[in-house]
């Protein structure tokens, strides 16, 4: 039965080797935690990126819906300023033509 037991020696040898173990194992669970901190902080940014994106085009899209209404809207107002400006100068021709009318009336004698 001499040959089942091991030495003291042996032993404390083997804890040695089991401590070495479980501290490289306790070192890799320390490092592994800290790269997945690292990744879920990386998540989070990701996320708050793509909401930020989100919004931003949601804002973009907002922009060029008014962008097409004040587009519409200038279009109208210059029409108006163009269709004034024709009415007007329409009357003045209409009063220079009235004027020349009446002159050349006036001219031949024909009077009322």
């Amino acid at each position: 039965m001499e040959g089942e037991f091991i030495s003291r020696a042996e032993h404390e040898e083997f804890r040695r080797s089991m401590d070495a173990e479980h501290q490289r194992l306790e070192d890799e669970n320390v490092r592994q935690n800290r790269r997945l901190e690292i990744l879920e902080e990386t998540v989070k940014q990701i996320a708050k990126i793509s909401t930020s994106v989100e919004k931003l085009a949601l804002n973009m899209e907002n922009m060029v819906k008014e962008q097409i209404s004040q587009g519409q809207r200038l279009t109208e107002l210059e029409g108006r300023d163009g269709e004034m400006w024709r009415k007007v100068v329409g009357w003045v021709i209409s009063a220079v033509v009235g004027v020349a009318v009446g002159y050349f009336f006036f001219k031949l004698g024909v009077h009322t």
